[in-house]
């Protein structure tokens, strides 16, 4: 009898076994076929043709021989950072956005005190139009100088480089304080350093954005986007400093960049279609963020996110979708989260459909969120926890997350094993599980 019983477990087991290893060799070939088409999930939205394929963009520091250059000192500004150099400034760009031949504004070393600035297009003459930064731009810290929520802001232009060494200080040190975002989720935002509006084409590279009043780089109804090898600094306890925002924007690219600031490093909203993150370092921030979404009423999809070889140190959050309760119906869909490292991380993978921002839980709206996530991928995440939770899946109760797929994820916790939550979520697993699966 016994040994009818260990032949009848033994062949559960076997057919158990088989089970797992055809899950594992169909999930293994969904994201091989992801990976032989580009990262493509559902939800993908086909880009234009890529402006960048086999462009050197390291070459644009240095002038073309049929480049007019338009020096700023040659229109009056005064790199003592003292004097106002914002209408220099303007005049310079003017000239360089006019010239119909190729054109270079350069910024050169010294420092530029600037209030609020639009380099506005449309420009003439071929594309793109360079602005080289060397020296220092420094803003004017009286914020009632600002009329809009942006420092300098790049608008109707196509094709745009931004190039240099050079550094964009937003001092936003001097106005944090009346920063009241964390209590109040209707608060007025703070000036971003730099923001990119109806730019096709757009190339920032290079330049460090320091101690943002508010948001670094925001990037709005844009295309064809690249960000790659920027700097991202401020503290830790910066309020509402996120690194890039993204939204109403297709074909963002960021890559090589360095994130170090008080809020999220890369947080993507409504409107936000193939964005492809690659080689970011994040930390200290709150991670890198898809949302917060359904905040407004008819808010646009997100679909086509990838985030891949990505370090997170000492960050709030991993990577993390993030939704209002009581939204209007969207969706979110067709997001892929590819070999991460998490060091030390609070929650290195989370999606919160009760999201509510600075405001109190007490005064949240207690309606399900109807952002609809769907087609996620967490593939190759590996680390370290400081909280015993690694993997957090809050979603909905009237539109559950679907489509979610766990494959070699390895998170540790202390000398304790790693635990996940789930909660409205419906969740494939294949490979290494550590935290294990949700019951």
């Amino acid at each position: 009898m016994v040994v009818n019983i260990n032949i009848k477990n033994n062949a559960e087991r076997a057919v158990g076994v088989r089970a797992n290893i055809v899950v594992i060799v169909l999930f293994a070939l969904a994201i091989a076929c992801c990976e032989a088409k580009g990262g493509r999930l559902v939800g993908h939205v086909t880009p234009r043709v890529d402006p960048f394929r086999g462009a050197h963009l390291g070459r644009t520091d240095i002038a073309g021989r049929n480049e007019k250059v338009f020096n700023v000192l040659q229109f009056g500004a005064k790199p003592d950072g003292r004097k106002d150099c914002t209408q220099s400034f303007v005049r310079a760009w003017r000239a360089a956005c006019d010239f119909k031949g190729r054109s270079r504004l350069l910024i050169p070393g010294g420092t530029f005190l600037l209030s609020e600035i639009v380099f506005a297009g449309p420009c003439s003459g071929p594309d793109p139009k360079i602005v080289q930064v060397i020296g220092t731009v420094k803003a004017t810290t009286d914020v009632t100088e600002y009329s809009s929520s942006e420092w300098v802001l790049f608008e109707s232009i196509n094709g745009l480089v931004i190039t240099g060494r050079g550094t964009f200080d937003g001092q936003g040190d001097a106005v944090w304080k009346y920063n009241d975002c964390r209590g109040n989720s209707n608060c007025v935002q703070l000036p971003s350093n730099i923001k990119f509006n109806k730019v096709t084409g757009g190339v920032l590279r290079g330049i460090t954005s320091l101690n943002s009043k508010g948001v670094h780089i925001f990037i709005t109804n844009c295309d064809n986007i690249r960000v790659r090898k920027v700097n991202v600094i401020a503290p830790e306890d910066s309020p509402n400093t996120d690194g890039i925002h993204v939204s109403h924007s297709n074909n963002v690219k960021i890559a090589r960049t360095v994130i170090r600031t008080g809020d999220d490093c890369i947080s993507m909203i409504q409107g936000a279609t193939n964005v492809a993150i690659n080689k970011v370092a994040c930390g200290p921030g709150h991670g890198i963020s898809v949302g917060s979404l359904g905040k407004y009423p008819h808010e646009e999809d997100v679909r086509g996110i990838y985030v891949k070889n990505c370090t997170f140190t000492g960050t709030d959050n991993g990577v993390r979708i993030k939704t209002w309760p009581g939204s209007d119906l969207s969706s979110a869909s067709g997001m892929l989260f590819q070999d991460l490292i998490m060091n030390n991380v609070k929650n290195p993978i989370i999606i919160d459909q009760g999201y509510c921002g600075g405001s109190k839980s007490s005064s949240c709206n207690k309606s399900p969120s109807r952002v609809k996530i769907s087609t996620v991928h967490y593939v190759n995440i590996r680390g370290t926890s400081t909280t015993p939770e690694a993997v957090k899946l809050m979603c909905s109760s009237q539109f559950p997350c679907q489509d979610v797929h766990f494959y070699n994820i390895d998170l540790k916790y202390q000398s304790k094993g790693a635990t996940a939550t789930c909660s409205n979520a419906k969740a494939l697993y294949a490979g290494r599980q550590n935290p294990p699966p949700c019951k």
